[in-house]
């Protein structure tokens, strides 16, 4: 593997604790701080930071999202100290995007003016429908009411980059319910809009007592029908669930669908380094429990560290790249990748002959088809 520049780099801090932990979600979540304080958990983050200094030396950070849990119940001098850290140890790049999910049941004006003030400069906030009945089918702490209030006061607090979360195909919801919830959130002027289905996830509680979800073809209705509207106020479908106003795409998330590298600090974290010059990738992944990664740390442990192969780098290039709305460029899967274009034009050719995918040029594209069978086509890059 050969790599003709450095990838841009972005981190990933992952703040595990939520007040309650909803019953349709996956992620790495704990409910309350059981079993490690939050003091001890920031310096382990810093302390695994510090460890993988070697490998990104140098290198400026474009992007920091803290992701969750709810990383909203941080305290805001547990905040502005790790970030006075990463500040010392990084170079931050010159319009680097900082954003911080939060739970609208978590903050008030107060708390958003202290996250402004410490340099979060994004929000993500997980509305997920403003239907009280929904958002209690889901488990959420917060009301609608209460989501209307929490947007209001992030903008009374100087924040004019955000991002709404909102679910579709709830427990029994009609296609009214879900077109007004789009609608409503519309209202607020969101920079930034996340629009995705609600799935049953194993090892959830939702999937030992499944709820009642709208059929398939009621959520492909809600889908195309929410997009319609979204597109019709000027938004970017940039990406398979993200929406944005111009130049306001979340330039994280960006960097993940464009195969950049990140850095993953925290309780079950993943991060993915390029060492160009040795041409080298490597895999970092995180023990799970709060309690077991600081653990980790204080031993003197890095984690899972993984090298990946040609075949590794090949498919998760697609899986993230193929996401992309306009498509990518065929020269960037040698510039994130570090392999030869040749390698890939088999199956570029044959999922063109099958009308699946559509090159113009260098541009690659998904066709309807495609985007239909979207899982069909990252599966080729499997063989």
């Amino acid at each position: 593997m050969q790599f003709t520049q450095p990838l841009p780099l972005a981190l990933y801090i992952h703040y595990p604790w939520c007040v309650e932990k909803c019953p349709y979600c996956d992620f790495n979540s704990h409910s309350a701080k059981t079993d490690v304080d939050e003091r001890a958990y920031l310096q382990a983050m810093v302390t695994q930071l510090e460890r993988l200094l070697p490998g990104i030396w140098g290198r400026p950070v474009e992007s920091i999202f803290f992701g969750g849990g709810t990383p909203s119940l941080i305290s805001e001098e547990g905040l502005n100290w790790l970030l006075s850290q990463l500040r010392a140890l990084l170079g931050f790049g010159p319009e680097i995007e900082i954003t911080l999910e939060a739970n609208p049941g978590t903050v008030d004006f107060e708390k958003f003016a202290g996250f402004y003030q410490a340099g979060i400069n994004r929000l993500s906030m997980g509305i997920q429908s403003f239907d009280n009945e929904k958002l209690k089918s889901l488990g959420r702490i917060h009301s609608s009411e209460e989501a209307c209030l929490a947007i209001e006061a992030a903008k009374k607090a100087g924040f004019n980059n955000f991002n709404l979360d909102l679910m579709f195909a709830l427990p029994q919801q009609s296609l009214q319910q879900a077109i007004d919830d789009v609608e409503q959130a519309l209202q607020f002027e969101p920079p930034h809009l996340s629009h995705y289905q609600l799935t049953v996830e194993p090892n959830t509680p939702f999937y030992k007592n499944p709820p009642v979800l709208p059929e398939d073809d009621l959520a492909w209705e809600m889908q195309q029908a929410c997009q319609k509207l979204i597109a019709d106020k000027g938004y970017q479908h940039y990406e398979v669930s993200a929406y944005a106003q111009p130049r306001k795409m979340c330039r994280h998330n960006y960097n993940y669908w464009q195969f950049g590298d990140y850095i993953g600090l925290g309780a079950g974290a993943h991060g993915k380094i390029t060492m160009a010059p040795q041409g080298k990738v490597f895999r970092t992944q995180m023990p799970a429990s709060p309690g077991g990664y600081v653990e980790a740390i204080n031993r003197g442990d890095s984690g899972r560290i993984t090298w990946l192969e040609p075949d590794d780098l090949e498919f998760e290039f697609m899986l993230n790249a193929l996401r992309l709305q306009s498509g990518f460029n065929l020269e960037l899967f040698a510039k994130r990748t570090g392999l030869e274009l040749d390698s890939i034009m088999p199956k570029i050719n044959g999922l063109e002959a099958d009308k699946l995918i559509i090159v113009q040029g260098r541009q690659l594209n998904l066709t309807n088809k495609g985007k239909q069978y979207l899982n069909d086509v990252i599966g080729a890059f499997l063989q």
